[in-house]
């Protein structure tokens, strides 16, 4: 018993110096854009609520750091500029963290890992892997331009044409899985968070086939030259350090293959 107690001591004393060394934004308000279309990271529940990992992960980030939260909304193609030009002071949607992105704005440390796997009907039983699909040209793919699985449906599963006409390009992630869901294409490609999300809400309508396609690390995007990167990254770290980066119980069924990353 005494071990335990000198144990649970050190802990909290670890904690606390952790918490002690973190920067101190002194209440400032941080204007956060999110497209709240992208389960579990950020979506609207049936109440029209936004929740998902990333706003719990901005709320204990804004606790940890002592900052306050305005948050905007706006779709995937108008973030990154936006962003960029310093309309916000943050973006999170599930970004996947890319050197030539680097080029516009500047990423925290990655928060979260997850894997591109390929999202299908659930009676699909005409193609379970990659070179199958590319090999019937009767097949179609939904993507968003300017996404990691549009150029990943362009580069690793087909011919490396970004114009080709197998692919069918939509405004919004939501967009292509309904497309799938009308047979109006036949693949998604999405990591496996948000493609497990959506396989677990279909009743069986959807499923996951084939080899996963790589890995790709997410992180929250500011502008460039941002004096909260920093501040950002101790945030995550301390997270990391003290558990509270985990994902709750309650999206634990729509994570898939993602996995928060850890020390």
């Amino acid at each position: 018993m005494k071990i335990a107690v000198a144990l649970a001591g050190l802990a909290l004393t670890v904690s606390g110096a952790f918490a002690a060394d973190l920067p101190d934004l002194g209440g400032k308000e941080i204007v956060v854009v999110t497209e709240n279309a992208y389960p579990p990271l950020q979506f609207t529940d049936k109440d029209g609520k936004a929740i998902g990992w990333e706003y719990d992960a901005m709320a204990d980030l804004a606790k940890k750091l002592n900052f306050t939260v305005k948050y905007e909304n706006t779709s995937w193609d108008a973030m990154i500029p936006a962003v960029s030009e310093g309309q916000y002071d943050l973006g999170m949607t599930g970004i996947t963290i890319k050197e030539d992105r680097k080029e516009k704005v500047d990423f925290s440390d990655a928060y979260m890992r997850s894997e591109m796997v390929m999202l299908v009907r659930g009676d699909e039983a005409r193609f379970a892997d990659p070179a199958a699909f590319a090999g019937d040209d009767k097949l179609l793919i939904a993507a968003q331009p300017g996404t990691t699985p549009f150029y990943t449906a362009v580069y690793e599963v087909l011919d490396g044409n970004e114009a080709n006409p197998r692919i069918k390009l939509f405004e919004t992630f939501g967009a292509t899985v309904e497309a799938l869901k009308a047979g109006d294409v036949d693949l998604v490609l999405t990591d496996g968070t948000a493609g497990q999300g959506y396989v677990d809400a279909s009743n069986g309508g959807l499923k996951i086939v084939g080899p996963k396609m790589g890995v790709e690390d997410f992180g929250f995007i500011f502008p460039k030259g941002s004096d909260l990167v920093a501040p950002i990254n101790a945030g995550i770290a301390a997270m990391q350090a003290d558990g509270s980066i985990e994902v709750p119980a309650v999206l634990q069924p729509y994570m898939g293959g993602a996995t928060t990353l850890s020390t």
